[in-house]
């Protein structure tokens, strides 16, 4: 099993990304941190092979963390899962040796993606000689290759669904801080409305969204739709 480290100073979305995590056949959350005091303590106490890292915390950033951690000889592997989606945050994320850079809000399929290939990524190194042999060009490729997440992200899903327009439909709604209608989510993504509403429905079926009815002079209920928990 893959012990996990799930970081957020939203509780809440702590708990989101752990019930993710648990189900991913051979990955566990062995603990949670919602600050990086407390997430620095959970890595020296030992046990965890992988941080599901925020990078917005109340002590710190993210980043920060990771340095410290390397500082004090701390190996061990990081995938940030943050709303920073500046260049900046993500080049020094990378030169810190994260391993993915996942931007919030994503789906389970995105993040299912990351940690199947970080387990790819951990088996071919353990083929290799688990970190004490000498790799040849083609074993220093197969590594490489194994952190390349697959093209499912963008193959199409249950009855013509793609990710990708998941995804931006989603993100649109987790920012908005009221419901929306198909109206406006396709205004917002340059979706067409027929589109959007095809997306918010299956969405909202998932349970991923809360639907609710407003009524305009004409009596025709509109129907608009706001992000909740998965």
């Amino acid at each position: 099993m893959i012990d996990v480290l799930v970081v957020d100073d939203d509780f809440r979305v702590a708990e989101i990304n752990a019930k993710y995590v648990g189900r991913v056949p051979g990955f566990r959350v062995a603990a949670r941190a919602h600050s990086a005091a407390q997430a620095l303590a959970a890595v020296q106490r030992g046990g965890i092979d992988l941080v599901l890292l925020d990078h917005y915390l109340p002590d710190g950033t993210g980043l920060e963390l990771v340095h410290r951690m390397r500082e004090q000889g701390h190996g061990t592997d990081v995938i940030m899962i943050t709303a920073a989606g500046d260049v900046a945050t993500i080049q020094a994320a990378m030169r810190l040796g994260a391993l993915h850079y996942l931007v919030k809000p994503f789906t389970f399929a995105a993040l299912h993606t990351r940690l199947e290939s970080y387990a790819a990524l951990r088996r071919t190194v353990e083929r290799v000689g688990g970190g004490r042999g000498i790799a040849v060009q083609e074993q220093v490729d197969r590594i490489f290759s194994a952190l390349r997440t697959t093209p499912a992200l963008a193959s199409p899903g249950p009855s013509g669904h793609s990710e990708p327009t998941t995804e931006l439909i989603c993100r649109v709604l987790h920012r908005a801080d009221h419901p929306l209608s198909a109206h406006e989510v396709a205004a917002e993504t340059g979706l067409s409305r027929s589109t959007a509403q095809r997306y918010l429905r299956r969405l909202e079926q998932s349970g991923r969204l809360r639907l609710s009815l407003r009524y305009g002079d004409t009596g025709r209920p509109e129907h608009r739709y706001a992000w909740v928990a998965p």
